[in-house]
């Protein structure tokens, strides 16, 4: 029997849920994943139903309960340590970025929003998603050139920061904003790893019954 539940909303649209999904892999928690799929028109009753912040990802495990994804993804650290760079100075780091990312980046999230099954490439370039980009963008390449030696964040092993920065490679993906070689490059190695290429998949089977207007429909060039 599996040691808890984590509770997602739909693979195609929820990049929250993505962050805390990809945790819960790395830390090779046994957990049962349920999706409740989104429905129109705003909060969705079955989520508010079982998430103390009526939101997801939503984790139980071994009789703790975590909500919110910077959360989930500390908690899987403390069972899985490695998901943070081992020497103090990049783990700082990494932490800065997780946190920065966790509570901004508001422009970007909602001119450029997660959908894996759309091609929206060279729509939603507003002046704030172009400043978060940029942001985005040097926060890469710093901790890339200061402890870097592989193709991820921090190196050869896809991380926490890696987790928390996935949805945002997404959007790059589905959007193609211009983008830096080495950020492509970034990109690239991300949706190559084996956790992300079975979330796609996984949204890919998703019912057609389950998409949202408001996240199908491209806003005007």
């Amino acid at each position: 029997m599996p040691d808890g539940r984590l509770f997602i909303g739909n693979r195609r649209y929820s990049s929250w849920s993505m962050r805390g999904w990809l945790a819960v892999q790395l830390a090779a928690l046994d957990v049962e994943v349920t999706v409740i799929p989104f429905t129109p028109g705003g909060q969705t009753a079955a989520i508010a139903a079982v998430s103390p912040n009526r939101l997801v990802p939503y984790l139980e495990h071994d009789g703790a309960r975590i909500w919110e994804s910077v959360s989930i993804l500390e908690y899987c650290a403390e069972h899985a340590p490695a998901l943070w760079p081992s020497d103090p100075r990049p783990r700082a780091q990494a932490r800065s970025m997780v946190a920065e990312m966790h509570a901004g980046f508001r422009e970007l999230r909602q001119a450029m929003w997660m959908n894996l099954g759309a091609d929206f490439a060279g729509l939603g370039r507003t002046l704030g998603a172009r400043a978060d980009i940029a942001r985005i963008e040097a926060m890469w390449a710093d901790a890339r050139a200061r402890f870097g030696g592989g193709p991820f964040l921090f190196g050869a092993t896809f991380s926490a920061a890696d987790a928390m920065f996935a949805p945002v490679v997404t959007r790059f993906l589905t959007w193609q904003p211009p983008i830096s070689a080495d950020t492509l490059a970034y990109c690239q190695a991300v949706r190559g790893h084996d956790l992300v290429a079975r979330w796609y998949a996984d949204a890919a089977a998703e019912p057609a019954a389950w998409q949202l207007p408001d996240y199908e429909t491209p806003p005007p060039a």
